[in-house]
């Protein structure tokens, strides 16, 4: 038997009507069987869809198979495109320009980030243990609660701070943020010297789009209880900033 037949989207869509049927059989509710469809195939295609987006921007000066590779593997898109632009400029280029791109400058773009990259596996199987029970470990605001709970006393209830886990990717996505605005505002005021103000805007412009279109989306979300759009945030507000990015070249530049 050939195997093409047996990985046809014809078997996936049989698989898919019989669970659909074996669902309703059981007497699961129907809308919500509806909605987890919905939200499992905007959560498989949409995240993939800033993949896309990097391996696009990176092909341009790198070609397909090592954006492809890091961007489907290991890789973030916030990383890759970030480490491949500051090693072509810590060898001598002026960027990802594929007419300045040499066997050896490619060579040393590659390993860079590959090297880079690899710490993060390195760490998790030193770290990862450790990383868990502090995720695991209740904060003491429901700690105190629970015994307070137990000895019959009634306390004002505590403002949860969501624990370890919590506050620990706040402060990641906060620094991960400042990081790149702080080198696109540096870039702008700095250029050519010292509060000179003849660097590049349009970073800028593009960093404040995206948090609009986010912050719109967040706003559609929580103020009009629209929470599908939460599915197209990340990806909408990328597709967005980087269309008007190449307008505002194309007007500026």
């Amino acid at each position: 038997m050939d195997l093409s037949l047996l990985n046809s989207p014809v078997m996936y869509i049989f698989f898919m009507i019989r669970a659909y049927r074996a669902g309703k059989a059981i007497g699961m509710d129907v809308s919500k069987m509806r909605r987890t469809i919905i939200s499992s195939a905007t959560f498989t295609v949409l995240p993939s869809v800033g993949i896309l987006l990097g391996v696009i921007a990176l092909s341009g000066s790198l070609g397909t198979p090592l954006p492809w590779l890091r961007l489907s593997v290991i890789g973030a898109l916030h990383y890759e495109t970030q480490v491949a632009e500051g090693a072509a400029e810590a060898i001598g280029l002026s960027g990802l320009h594929l007419s300045e791109m040499t066997p050896e400058a490619f060579t040393t773009i590659a390993l860079i980030m590959s090297f880079c990259i690899m710490w993060g596996m390195i760490l998790s199987i030193i770290l990862t243990k450790t990383y868990l029970k502090k995720l695991k470990k209740k904060p003491k605001n429901i700690e105190n609660e629970e015994s307070a709970n137990v000895e019959g006393e009634v306390k004002a209830e505590p403002k949860k701070n969501g624990g370890f886990g919590n506050l620990a990717m706040t402060a990641m996505f906060v620094g991960l943020v400042s990081a790149y605005i702080g080198s696109y505002v540096g870039g702008f005021v700095s250029t050519g010297g010292l509060f000179t103000f003849k660097g590049s805007w349009l970073s800028i412009a593009v960093a404040t789009i995206a948090a609009l279109v986010m912050a719109l989306f967040i706003w559609l979300s929580e103020k009009k209880k629209a929470t599908w759009v939460e599915s197209f945030s990340i990806a909408g507000s990328m597709i967005v900033a980087m269309g008007l990015s190449i307008l505002l070249n194309t007007i500026v530049g």
